[in-house]
Order: C-alpha cells, then sequence, then structure tokens
C-alpha cells in the first residue's frame, strides 16, 4: 500500500497528472508492489527550494511495511527521471523521501 504525494511548483494539465499516475503505477513495482493498492496525490503551488522558486518538486512515499536500500534507490532513480521527463523539473531540484508505516488502516481495520 504506497501512497505517493508529489508537491511541485509547476503547474499539472490533467495530461501530465494521467502520465504519472500511468508512470508511478509501474514504478513502484521496483520496491515490490503493484498499481493496485497505489494511492496518489498531486499539488501545485508554492514551492521554494535551495532559495528560489524555480521548477522543483517532491515525491513523499509513505510504504506500508519495508523495503531494501537497492529498491528504495531504484525507486528514486525512476520517480526522479519520470518527475524531470513529465513536469521538466531538473533532477537536482527533485526531492524524494520515503517513510515505512508499520499500522496501515484500510475500511475500519489494520492490516
Amino acid at each position: 500500500m504506497p501512497f505517493i504525494d508529489t508537491k511541485t511548483n509547476v503547474s499539472i494539465s490533467k495530461e501530465q497528472e494521467d502520465a504519472l499516475k500511468t508512470e508511478f503505477g509501474k514504478a513502484v513495482s521496483l520496491i515490490g508492489k503493484s498499481e493496485t493498492w497505489l494511492m496518489l496525490s498531486f499539488e501545485s503551488g508554492s514551492l521554494w527550494f535551495k532559495g528560489s522558486d524555480d521548477a522543483a518538486a517532491i515525491a513523499e512515499v509513505k510504504l506500508y511495511g519495508r523495503a531494501s536500500a537497492s529498491a528504495y534507490n531504484a525507486l528514486t532513480a525512476k520517480l526522479t527521471e519520470i518527475i524531470s521527463r513529465v513536469l521538466g523539473v531538473p533532477a537536482g531540484r527533485i526531492y524524494v523521501k520515503y517513510e515505512e508505516v508499520e499500522y496501515w488502516g484500510l475500511g475500519g481495520s489494520n492490516f
């Protein structure tokens, strides 16, 4: 059950959002997950990085359970590539943050 919350200061069109959704859906396989349980959020607004409001983004990945360091490295590379290509944000201005969650609920109970 990954949740990827992407924030950027670049406007995101419906077509770009659809492209991100499709590609993120494939990318989560790098951490052993599938699109079946993937939840995504996209937010475009004010974002400053390194003292400027040039194009920047952060993708926060919350994951039920754990993945290996190599899996996280592969996903970071892939998410960075996708965001850079689809939204035009330079790779050096994209953060990817991970949070492993021990308890995750759905439908009124926890997994």
